[in-house]
């Protein structure tokens, strides 16, 4: 049969990451300053994640390819070294492919080549597996003085609309701004959002794993920034890796920009909590 899959020039990539949040199966990674394909069991060949390449290392390669083979795979896998080998038995295991995971490790054990703990998840911006896990959090406490009471909390928001790609970049609002880029999912995984995040903020709110428009939002965002003095930017996201593409995005319209802006990044945990609050390394506000 044949079967067609991405393959990556390593001599081209420069290890940006830009085609990580555009895999929808969580495919690739940046392990060792080099998008890798983890797993060619999850990758469909359809080239999502072909345009964001700024580079062209990504290509599709349509070969002859028999049943899927978890040894073939980490034949190629070893080669790469520890890391990709323990984001390859992660890749496994966060999809539930059991079977798959006990033929890499006795694969491994077969040929002696030391099993890596698995078990604790690839670091942000390596993955975008780990996002799409399903959990069950109903068993989580709530505040007794919250249970069952009829809390009313007035809105922060001062603008609209608050979808980047419905946004324009000229509006008034943003002059002398303190904008905040929030990934969809963190209003509903932070409790106290309006509160805490937009109150004195402007919200530019998008996805940067499922919205098919990334190129147009880095130039949308780029014209706001230009058009604009803004005081600071604060970036919300969520813990799992592929929300990391923010950051990839906001690098990219400060650069076409010419500006450096104040930037601080929130990460905000499955269950609501707050996991980092920090403020991002000057190479994103260049």
């Amino acid at each position: 049969m044949n079967r067609s899959i991405i393959t990556i020039d390593e001599e081209k990539c420069n290890g940006c990451g830009l085609c990580v949040p555009d895999c929808p199966e969580g495919a690739l990674q940046v392990i060792d300053g080099k998008a890798r394909l983890v797993s060619d069991l999850f990758c469909d060949g359809l080239g999502a994640c072909l345009k964001t390449c700024p580079e062209g290392a990504l290509t599709v390669e349509t070969r002859e390819a028999g049943p899927y083979s978890e040894r073939r795979v980490m034949e190629n896998v070893v080669k790469h070294g520890a890391n990709v080998v323990k984001a390859h038995l992660l890749h496994l295991k966060n999809h539930g492919e059991m079977k798959y995971l006990r033929e890499a490790v006795e694969y491994l054990e077969e040929k002696e080549i030391p099993v890596p703990v698995y078990e604790e998840p690839v670091p942000a911006m390596a993955c975008g597996c780990s996002g799409s896990m399903a959990r069950d959090m109903r068993d989580r406490a709530v505040d007794a003085g919250c249970a069952g009471a009829e809390v009313r909390v007035a809105s922060e928001l001062r603008q609209w609309p608050v979808q980047l790609k419905l946004l324009n970049p000229s509006a008034r609002y943003f002059d002398n701004a303190d904008l905040l880029l929030a990934a969809d999912c963190v209003p509903f995984a932070y409790g106290n959002f309006h509160q805490d995040f937009i109150r004195d903020r402007i919200v530019i709110m998008f996805c940067p794993k499922l919205d098919p428009y990334i190129e147009e939002y880095t130039e949308r965002l780029a014209a706001i920034l230009s058009l604009h003095r803004i005081q600071s930017i604060t970036v919300a996201r969520m813990e799992v890796p592929c929300c990391g593409g923010i950051n990839v995005l906001l690098e990219r319209a400060m650069e076409k920009a010419g500006k450096q802006i104040p930037v601080r990044e929130i990460v905000i945990g499955i269950r609501g909590d707050v996991l980092s609050e920090e403020p991002l390394p000057v190479e994103i506000a260049r």
